[in-house]
């Protein structure tokens, strides 16, 4: 008697609860749909503006074509990716852009770090140094360029002639005409510009570090570089790792900068591999080859990602910030 009370009780309950559980899937079917609802324009554009470019580019290094001959159509299998690698500007153009990149890089973290640990301490006039710093970063890159090729013009730019009155200089000097020095200028140029980026990111990671760890280390008798290489740097692991794979993915990739300032030269000396890109679609016309580069840089940056995304797991299951 009981066991079929008991029967009896159960087969209740899931009836009372079968209508329950219907009407939550019912609420769960009606929030995802109404979720791609919301999420389908985004995902139209990405489709439009991100994906179906990258496909196109990735199609286009496999076949030939020209922008100024139709005629030159058809599967060319891996010639483009041949005709790049085989090209004698291919080595050092990789060069430079490996060593604008590092370069880059290196210096604006060296520099973002250096200025936000700066920023972070009470000084007078905080509030103003840490608005003006963004400056740089706000400025065009065509106006940043245009400007600075200027300064460092021989025969009028301020530069050479404020060097040259201070004794810093015997003569002006042709730093964006020489083989040897312009890359190195356009560098120090991007750095000068890039940086606050890295200080802002940096400055509110300081600032997220409690005060009581520092206070408990000075306590102990931890002096200041120790306090920095135990306490701060460890905090800052997460959005230096950030910080650096982003930029050099931006960095490796960029045109403009030093489109702007030499046009890659003089004699190919400042020349990377996006005005390589450049050259082979808009100066020879081959959109084949120009796509082939385009590919293999897409795998660099693509690795990049895959990189940075491991190590920041990495970091998490560490428990590091």
């Amino acid at each position: 008697m009981k066991a079929s009370l008991d029967l009896g009780r159960t087969a209740l309950t899931r009836t009372a609860v079968a209508p329950r559980r219907r009407v939550a899937r019912g609420r769960a079917d009606r929030a995802r749909w109404s979720a791609a609802l919301y999420v389908a324009p985004a995902l139209v554009l990405f489709l439009l503006l991100a994906a179906y470019p990258l496909l196109r580019v990735l199609w286009q290094s496999l076949h030939a074509a020209n922008l100024v001959n139709p005629s030159v159509s058809g599967f060319s299998g891996l010639d483009n990716f041949d005709t790049v690698l085989g090209d004698d500007d291919f080595l050092p153009s990789l060069w430079n852009t490996a060593l604008w990149t590092a370069l880059s890089v290196a210096g604006e973290y060296a520099l973002g770090l250096v200025s936000a640990l700066a920023l972070a301490t009470k000084v007078r006039g905080r509030a103003f140094f840490r608005a003006a710093i963004i400056i740089p970063w706000v400025i065009p890159i065509v106006v940043a360029g245009m400007t600075w090729t200027w300064m460092l013009t021989p025969e009028y730019g301020v530069l050479n002639l404020w060097g040259v009155r201070l004794g810093l200089l015997s003569a002006p000097v042709a730093w964006l005409g020489q083989t040897s020095t312009a890359l190195l200028t356009v560098t120090v140029v991007n750095i000068w510009r890039s940086f606050p980026f890295y200080t802002i990111s940096l400055l509110a990671a300081l600032q997220a570090i409690p005060r009581d760890l520092h206070e408990a280390a000075a306590v102990d008798g931890a002096g200041a570089w120790t306090r920095f290489r135990v306490i701060t740097m460890p905090h800052l692991r997460t959005v230096s790792l950030t910080l650096v794979v982003i930029h050099v993915i931006w960095t490796a990739v960029n045109f403009d900068f030093i489109w702007v300032m030499t046009q890659g030269g003089p004699l190919g000396s400042s020349q990377t591999l996006p005005i390589m890109i450049y050259r082979y679609a808009m100066q020879s016309f081959d959109v084949g080859a120009a796509c082939a580069l385009a590919s293999m840089m897409m795998g660099f940056m693509a690795s990049m990602f895959f990189v940075q995304y491991y190590a920041q797991r990495r970091l998490s299951r560490t428990g590091s910030v």
